[in-house]
């Protein structure tokens, strides 16, 4: 058995011992456990691909841009240089995991669930959609809102060297690196039981190194693509945050139930409104129907801010550092070793300057 194979097992082992007494919980790790290893037994050498007859031209060039990526992401944006995105594995499956996400009807902090060595976290993962789904069902039995997803990649916070994917090596350029550049900023920085925080980091890592990536390898095309999608995405998390703020009024205003649902039910219905009107001034771009196609609930919200909600306050961060990575990851550090009521306060203080500076920036 291979050592990392057998480490896993034994912190497998070791999560089981601690949940003995919510015996729900083991039959879950025994899942993700099993999962993990069956991921890592499909790991091939990108070498040993590449030198394969048999590879498709098509894999073969998304595996060598792979590793100008990799190559780039620890010599340039001084991100961990180990085994990661250095094995390739066909999982012969669209996803890596199903994530599921839930939040009460009537609020937008969501559902954590808690495990010894990733802390608290807004989502639980299966290695099958089959297992996600059956759990999905349960919470909604329980009146919840809830959101299933596929994610094409995880991180394994470097307890293990993370391989590429057929799940998301056929991306374009520029995502394929965004996706590799945030998944290395888990392994640089991660705080247990702060998902905000994480997952902003890491957004504001991956934004800031595919701008690099660009400057440095894409073509004009790619550059035109890239800023026309990034103009896009914006105005998406704009509408996303509008709706958001109501929905928040809306649940703390102190309304009967009835009343609330009523409410919930028009803001979402006006959303759609609003979004019918933003694919207009895309010029008819339908990229995002997808995410409208399914449920609008507040579980879906809880994903995106989960991501999001502390971007511009890193990015005030690294403004504030010069761009300089190194000093950005040092005051990050910083950051992470507050308490965490300290920690939100000071990304709060952050979220206010990056603000302020978007109005000055306005200004004629």
């Amino acid at each position: 058995m291979k050592k990392h194979s057998f480490l896993f097992l034994l912190l497998a082992v070791a999560v089981m011992t601690m949940l003995l007494n919510s015996c729900t919980e083991i039959p879950y790790m025994v899942h993700c456990a099993k999962g993990h290893l069956q991921l890592l037994s499909k790991r091939q050498p990108v070498e040993k691909v590449l030198n394969d007859p048999g590879c498709q031209p098509q894999l073969k060039h998304q595996l060598e841009t792979s590793q100008l990526i990799r190559d780039f992401a620890s010599r340039e944006l001084l991100l961990p240089d180990n085994g990661s995105y250095r094995s390739y594995a066909d999982l012969e499956r669209p996803y890596a995991v199903w994530n599921v996400v839930a939040a009460p009807e009537f609020s937008l902090t969501p559902v954590q669930w808690c495990f010894p060595f990733a802390g608290c976290v807004s989502y639980r993962g299966y290695y099958t959609q089959e297992k996600a789904r059956r759990f999905a069902e349960k919470l909604q039995e329980q009146g919840k809102d809830v959101y299933l997803y596929g994610v094409a990649a995880y991180s394994t916070l470097n307890w293990f060297d993370d391989p590429l994917l057929n799940t998301f090596s056929n991306d374009p350029a520029p995502d394929l690196a965004g996706l590799i550049f945030h998944e290395l900023a888990h392994q640089l920085l991660y705080i247990k039981g702060d998902s905000f925080f994480n997952e902003a980091f890491a957004q504001t890592v991956e934004r800031a190194g595919v701008l690099r990536w660009l400057d440095t390898y894409g073509t004009v095309e790619e550059q035109a693509w890239h800023a026309n999608r990034s103009r896009r995405e914006e105005d998406f998390l704009a509408l996303i945050g509008q709706t958001r703020q109501e929905l928040v009024d809306l649940y703390g205003a102190g309304l009967p139930e009835a009343a609330m649902r009523q409410g919930k039910e028009d803001i979402l219905k006006t959303l759609r409104h609003r979004y019918e009107e933003l694919r207009q001034a895309w010029g008819g771009y339908r990229g995002y129907d997808r995410w409208f196609e399914k449920d609008l609930n507040n579980a879906r919200f809880v994903s995106i801010d989960t991501y999001r909600r502390y971007v511009p306050a890193f990015e005030a961060l690294l403004r504030r550092s010069g761009g300089d990575l190194r000093q950005f990851y040092a005051l990050s550090r910083r950051l992470s070793e507050l308490p965490q009521a300290d920690r939100s306060v000071r990304l709060e203080a952050l979220l206010k300057e990056a603000g302020e500076g978007e109005v000055l920036a306005a200004a004629p």
